[in-house]
């Protein structure tokens, strides 16, 4: 009884530290010996290399169509005592392996600890429970309406799990300016960064790393202390910086009743006609913003808000005279009840 614990406690250790060198290898020589066996034992039916193949795999698994079986005594005695209880054994061990190996990276990805393959996409930094939560979900919904969809990832440093899996990609890092971390997140070449943190100086210093490490994208951030809005546009002046606005609603609702609801109608994606925008393209002569007011509302029934000439958004121009024009490269923006994702340059002239 002390020989076989010790054989066990052996095979065991043996067993659960198995690599899959140490399986191929097992796989090869049951393979090889089986083969050899059963040609000592005259099965010459079984031999071929063919017809091997395929019963020791039905065999093995246990599976047994029953179309090829041995027809000597000796070759009975082989199979079942040598080729079925060895197969059984190394047919289990190979599916546990692969069932651990697929939970394993189930549990990576959902853990935010895969290495992602992206680029332009939306990062979205910073865990702020359900305002976070409701940033994706907005996002996410913004993006099926878009003819080219964009990986959404969203890039923690708190110890959560993916919110949206199959939805989203998650990435869990230790910092937000460690280049080991964000390359994770493909950081150098995503589209779109969105910065939201409790924190304003994780805000801040998140910001001044991605605008180094990412300057084409297109990066946002949020503050709670608008003060320090200004200190980083001196630093990034490419940055978007968007405070809150709720004071500012509260006061245009008091003079204005109506005016909070008509702005969250404006952003919220489930409700009322949204603001969207869109770029010029470059092959589109000049148009007069008196006829792309027109030209929206009555092609596409939208409505025609302002423009920002190209490179220069934090400068837009709202409610434009009719002499003003809008050339290729600007940006335009517009009321409608969805995004308009081809435009006929050619009515607006």
């Amino acid at each position: 009884m002390l020989i076989w614990h010790k054989l066990k406690k052996k095979l065991v250790r043996v067993f659960s530290e198995t690599s899959w060198y140490t399986i191929v290898f097992a796989l090869l020589f049951y393979s090889a010996s089986s083969w050899y066996f059963l040609h000592l034992a005259g099965e010459t039916a079984l031999t071929n290399h063919t017809d091997f193949i395929y019963w020791l795999i039905v065999t093995g698994s246990t599976v047994g169509y029953g179309d090829l079986s041995p027809s000597s005594s000796a070759g009975k005695l082989v199979v079942a005592l040598y080729i079925i209880p060895l197969g059984l054994s190394i047919f289990a061990l190979i599916v546990g392996r692969i069932a651990t190996w697929v939970s394993y990276q189930w549990h990576k990805d959902n853990r935010g600890l895969k290495d992602h393959m992206a680029e332009n996409h939306i990062i979205v930094m910073g865990w702020n429970e359900e305002r976070t939560m409701q940033l994706l979900t907005l996002l996410i919904k913004e993006n099926a309406q878009n003819d080219v969809k964009a990986d959404i990832i969203l890039c923690v440093k708190k110890d959560i799990s993916n919110p949206l899996p199959g939805q989203i990609d998650f990435v869990k890092v230790s910092s937000f300016n460690r280049d080991e971390d964000m390359n994770r997140a493909c950081v150098s070449d995503a589209k779109t960064i969105l910065i939201d943190n409790p924190d304003d100086d994780i805000t801040m210093t998140s910001a001044l790393y991605c605008s180094k490490r990412n300057p084409n994208a297109h990066i946002v951030a949020y503050f709670n202390d608008e003060s320090l809005v200004g200190l980083l546009k001196d630093h990034c002046p490419n940055v978007e910086c968007t405070p809150s606005v709720a004071v500012e609603m509260l006061v245009k609702s008091a003079f204005d009743p109506g005016s909070s609801l008509l702005h969250h109608d404006l952003l919220s994606v489930d409700a009322g006609q949204e603001q969207y925008s869109t770029i010029v393209p470059d092959d589109t002569p000049v148009m007069a913003v008196e006829h792309l007011f027109f030209g929206l509302k009555s092609h596409r029934n939208a409505i025609f808000v302002g423009f920002a000439k190209r490179g220069n958004e934090s400068n837009i121009h709202v409610n434009p005279d009719f002499s003003e024009q809008v050339c290729a490269g600007d940006r335009i923006f517009y009321i409608a009840n969805k995004r308009i994702n081809h435009f006929d340059w050619t009515l607006f002239h």
